[in-house]
């Protein structure tokens, strides 16, 4: 709701990332004392054996039922972060069966100080540098994808998807699982029930032959990551390093069929500044269903889709930025299983997708193929245009059908192949993207990863025409985006990328080329640059230390160079940073980069970087800083001091940027979080503009289920307008609130009650105007079979 020329910003409340690892204990109840179970971690093979026991347990967080002395009992006695396979200081034990229908877990987290257990109430998945415990499970055993499931001492669950494939994890999956937690008077206790209906796996007769991990993680002065497996840091795969975990002969997914039909209610007004209000009132109902197939193949549509988003964007400025602004996806249909999508190229980037009546995607592993496909209509069209020096957003107001497909064939668990395609099309244009792929991993330290594009396009005619400053009459009036849009016929263009890493305990290089040609395009993705080849050749050393205050310590760097399509050089640039990881759980980077570039065009009628561009020559230096000493607090701030070129009048300036950030957790329900950005840049000694950012947050979380909360964020740019080559406002100014109410019941059962607003001012109107106001409830309900 928040917008002003060169600033992008809107609320979206703070996820914490970090790790975890929890396990607990109750008190004042019978609690079932370590000692060897019936079926014991198999020392010799490596492996835990889950026994199948015809019992429930109620999930209360109280580990008393006689059936956990029957599960099989797995010690967690290693810590694998930051340091290195040490003995823990506190002692968790983790105890598993199933029953056929699901995973039942128990943790019983000894811990020697209770008053220090750092277990907060927020809402699911906010609680990543909390007291955790859990379970990370690879349900085909090929180290390519795993889930996680991890819980605080409050009960509050988070869970997430491991992508070994594309070196990522992503906590946008929600599953329904049960799990209750206790904090008693040696630690705390947890109880988990996973539905073997939540997870995608191989449905064969017999035993089925898995790969887990047992997980705690125990922030104090270090964020302890404590397993029930050593880490071998000479290995870059971490999923290869998980043990095996066999049994569930009899595991079914059942129906596994939810309908979730949603309402939503809201009136909303918007104006420009001393105009009048125009009113609107939306109601609309929907239903989004998800259709367990099999074990391995899932498939979701979704009729007339709420793709509203409570959670709005985050603040951003983009002044002085000629690329586009990234937001990323947080609509839950999108969201879901997405990493069967993921490349090494941004190819389906669903928020270009912004308002479908119908959508649908079937996502699927059978035996070693994995496939994805996506389909959905959209009532207008929104894609990059990209550049070499900058990027644009073109709108269409067509309807528009968009595809993509994504297939992976796994030979074994070091080759894989791939292919994807994507597709964009409405009446006046379309996008097709074809590709290929593979990932092959040659040793356990070496990893090779190859994809290959090829595109085909066609704009409308007049589509350049948006771009012009003007009427397109003179040369003084087209820029990049012009040129980039301006096609008669349709048009073609390839890209590849080459990426090759090293990794050991204690060094690593890695040497990566992208090639992307001038006609390249990828509509349904978020490829911001083409007409660019360029190469990077890096590594590093990295020290460790388990018995000092510092635990890690990395010297790295390295050089690359970028040209286009003719062979002229758009950059050459060479950095080194130290990295410094210590006590309170602080994490130190200093860096210092050299680079040569260009600025603007001065004829924009040519693409042409020789004889077309000033060379300018860039030094910064940067540090980035964090810590989280207490429960209470965490605080972070990004520096960078040094060159930079004014975009605006082609001029090398100096900049000086601050991005200060402070969390309180006052209490365990509520959080209060202010982050700022300050950015200036000075020319010829003179200032050139200031631009702050603010944003403030505070959450109320009553309980596990429901909470209160309240965004603001506002943006001051103030320019020098005697410093700037053509005219500019001297200030503009905005501001967005947005206050929340959510009750869940599970994460596809949510009420949601909210109201957000939107003001502006500028030279023609310097006192903040209100120019959006909305009220809205949305209220889900998820129903299982």
């Amino acid at each position: 709701m928040l917008s002003v020329t060169d600033v992008a910003a809107s609320q979206l409340i703070q996820n914490n990332k970090a790790t975890l690892d929890v396990q607990t204990q109750s008190s004042g109840n019978p609690v079932i004392q370590q000692r060897p179970s019936a079926i014991q971690v198999e020392k010799q093979a490596d492996s835990v054996v889950v026994p199948y026991l015809a019992e429930t347990v109620t999930i209360d967080g109280i580990v008393n039922e006689s059936v956990w002395k029957e599960a099989a009992t797995v010690p967690l006695t290693f810590v694998t972060r930051p340091f290195e396979n040490t003995a823990p200081p506190v002692s968790t034990t983790a105890r598993i069966f199933e029953n056929g229908e699901n995973i039942y877990i128990a943790f019983s987290a000894q811990d020697n100080d209770i008053s220090q257990i750092r277990a907060l109430f927020r809402d699911r998945d906010s609680v990543w540098n909390n007291d955790l415990v859990g379970i990370k499970i690879d349900t085909f055993g090929d180290s390519r994808l795993s889930y996680q499931f991890f819980v605080n001492p409050h009960g509050i669950q988070t869970d997430a998807i491991e992508n070994q494939m594309t070196r990522s994890e992503s906590d946008s999956w929600n599953a329904i699982w049960d799990a209750q937690a206790r904090i008693n008077d040696d630690g705390y206790t947890v109880e988990m029930a996973l539905p073997f209906r939540i997870m995608n796996f191989i449905d064969s007769d017999g035993p089925k032959q898995w790969r887990a991990e047992f997980v705690r993680f125990y922030p104090r002065e270090n964020n302890l990551r404590i397993s029930n497996r050593p880490v071998d840091r000479n290995n870059a795969c971490n999923l290869c390093q998980m043990g095996e975990m066999r049994g569930f002969a009899s595991a079914k997914q059942g129906k596994n069929l939810s309908l979730t039909p949603y309402a939503v209610a809201g009136y909303a007004r918007n104006r420009q500044p001393q105009s009048d209000w125009q009113y609107q009132n939306n109601q609309e109902v929907g239903v989004d269903i998800n259709w367990g197939i099999s074990s391995d193949m899932l498939l979701q549509a979704t009729i007339n889709p709420d793709f509203s988003q409570v959670e709005a964007d985050a603040g951003q400025l983009g002044i002085n930025n000629p690329f586009a602004l990234f937001f990323p996806e947080q609509r839950p249909f999108f969201l879901e299983n997405a990493d069967f999508f993921s490349t090494q190229y941004d190819l389906v980037y669903t928020r270009n997708i912004g308002a479908p009546d119908l959508g649908t995607k079937l996502t699927g592993r059978i035996n070693n193929h994995t496939f994805g496909i996506l389909a959905a209509n959209d009532e207008s069209t929104t894609f990059l245009v990209p550049g070499n020096l900058g990027s644009s957003v073109a709108r269409l107001n067509e309807q528009s059908t968009n595809v993509a497909g994504r297939y992976r064939y796994d030979v074994s668990d070091n080759l894989s192949f791939g292919t994807i395609a994507t597709g964009r099309h409405a009446s006046t244009y379309h996008n097709v993207v074809v590709g290929i792929d593979s990932r092959y991993q040659i040793t356990p330290s070496d990893t090779l990863r190859v994809q290959f594009l090829r595109s085909q396009t066609d704009y409308p005619n007049d589509l350049y025409t948006t771009f012009c400053r003007n009427e397109c009459t003179d040369d003084n009036d087209i820029n990049e985006t012009t040129l980039r849009t301006r096609f008669d016929d349709s048009f073609s263009g390839n890209t590849y990328k080459v990426d090759y890493r090293h990794e050991e305990r204690t060094w690593y290089m890695i040497a990566n080329r992208t090639s992307t040609q001038s006609d390249f395009r990828a509509d349904l993705g978020f490829e911001s640059t083409v007409d660019r080849h360029k190469n990077v050749l890096g590594g590093g050393r990295i020290w460790w230390s388990d018995d000092s205050w510092w635990n890690r310590f990395e010297f790295g760097g390295d050089w690359d160079i970028t040209h286009n399509d003719d062979g002229e050089l758009i950059e050459r640039e060479v950095q080194a940073q130290f990295e410094l990881n210590a006590a309170y759980q602080s994490y130190f980077n200093f860096g210092w980069v050299k680079r040569d570039t260009v600025g603007l065009r001065e004829n924009g009628a040519s693409l042409s970087i020789d004889g077309n561009t000033t060379r300018f020559t860039e030094q910064q230096f940067s540090l980035y800083f964090e810590a989280q000493p207490s429960r209470t607090l965490y605080f972070e701030n990004f520096v960078r001091i040094g060159d930079r070129i004014d975009l605006r009048n082609n001029r090398l300036g100096k900049q000086r940027l601050f991005e200060p950030s402070i969390t309180l957790n006052l209490g365990q329900k509520l959080s209060v979080s202010v982050s700022h950005e300050y950015n200036q840049i000075d020319v010829n000694d003179a200032e050139l503009f200031t631009a702050n950012l603010s944003d403030l947050r505070m959450s109320y979380q009553f309980d596990a289920k429901q909470f209160v909360r309240l965004a603001l964020v506002y943006a001051d740019i103030k320019r020098n307008p005697d410093n700037y080559l053509m005219r500019v406002d001297a200030r503009e100014r905005s501001l967005g609130t947005q206050l929340v109410y959510s009750y869940m019941i599970n994460p596809l059962s949510r009420l949601f009650i909210g109201y957000g607003d939107s003001a502006i001012a500028d030279e023609d109107n310097p006192g903040l105007a209100r120019t959006e106001q909305a009220v809205f409830m949305k209220f889900s309900y998820a129903w299982l079979y």
